[in-house]
């Protein structure tokens, strides 16, 4: 591996509620197990970024369990918004709603804002990175994260439609890292105010955008109850994968990693919710032995940077590196 790549590990930490849009902060018993997450990166020396969410940062224990973590230096801590529990709550409670590009410019920015005072005033942090909650990315957000003094996103999925969710189509978005302009979040641009770092997702093969424009032709309503992506997957003709414990085995995301870095791609994004670490809080872990699974495959995609001589870092480190066309 001629270029030295980069490893984010980005995380999603949020409360114990998974797909229940209620405006109540609602528990976030999942947080007390992160001390055994970050046991886990600890021993390879993994810097993760932890994404909190509103009712984390209300809750004084979470408060705590993080801020000992931060101000030990094993972590950057960013921001992740849920529009339904972040104030100001002036929305109606909906799916559509829970996409926060949906949401119009004055109330977006309202709620970046109260989520970036409350870091700064419950953990001491001025938080530099984000994750729109849903991936419901847009330029309202994009600008709300600039007058907040934000550097850095990281809500784009590149090969990704969320249009049937009422959300943003991120088909042909970027895989690498890339500068922006808030009115053009998937266009690269030199000069952009702001970074994206896209989660890491693709195919295991290397024609991209054929197999791109397949997935969008295979996704339609009326083709889609024939079941050909599956078949294709099955097949080894198109694989689409995320690098993230809860959607891919450990042996997938080693062979999406090494397919992204064969492309030229100089950065891995390892993604996951904190709820997957608290049993029957989230689809992904649902038993003792899922959680164990779970944490082994993490274990085994950090063995795999270890053994590649692949870098741990921050979302907000990567702000000062130069970037690869």
């Amino acid at each position: 591996m001629a270029l030295e790549t980069k490893l984010f590990i980005t995380i999603d930490t949020e409360e114990d509620g998974w797909g229940d849009y209620h405006r109540k902060d609602g528990s976030v018993e999942n947080i007390n197990q992160i001390p055994r997450l970050q046991a886990l990166f600890d021993r390879f020396g993994a810097v993760p970024t932890y994404l909190l969410n509103w009712p984390v940062l209300m809750d004084d224990r979470a408060c705590r369990i993080m801020k000992d973590i931060h101000e030990s230096g094993r972590c950057e801590i960013g921001t992740h918004c849920h529009p339904w529990n972040t104030p100001p709550i002036e929305e109606n409670i909906s799916s559509v709603n829970s996409m926060m590009c949906n949401l119009p410019e004055a109330l977006t920015k309202a709620k970046i804002a109260n989520l970036a005072a409350a870091t700064e005033e419950r953990l001491q942090v001025k938080p530099q990175s984000f994750r729109t909650g849903r991936w419901g990315f847009g330029r309202y957000v994009a600008k709300a994260l600039l007058d907040s003094g934000y550097a850095v996103d990281s809500s784009v999925c590149p090969g990704v439609d969320w249009r049937s969710d009422y959300g943003p189509d991120f088909l042909s978005a970027p895989d690498k890292p890339y500068r922006f302009d808030p009115a053009r979040v998937l266009e690269p641009d030199v000069n952009g105010q702001l970074l994206e770092i896209p989660a890491s997702t693709g195919f295991f093969q290397a024609a991209g955008t054929p197999l791109l424009q397949l997935r969008r032709l295979l996704a339609r309503s009326y083709i889609k109850r024939l079941h050909l992506i599956g078949l294709l997957d099955r097949l080894k003709v198109m694989n689409f994968r995320w690098l993230s414990p809860e959607l891919s085995s450990a042996a997938d995301m080693i062979t999406l990693s090494r397919s992204l870095i064969k492309r030229g791609c100089p950065t891995l994004n390892l993604s996951f919710h904190s709820t997957s670490l608290l049993p029957g809080m989230s689809p992904f872990v649902r038993s003792q032995n899922d959680l164990d699974a779970f944490l082994l495959r993490i274990e085994k995609v950090l063995e795999f940077a270890n053994r590649n001589n692949i870098k741990f870092s921050s979302l907000s480190d990567y702000v000062r590196e130069p970037l690869v066309n």
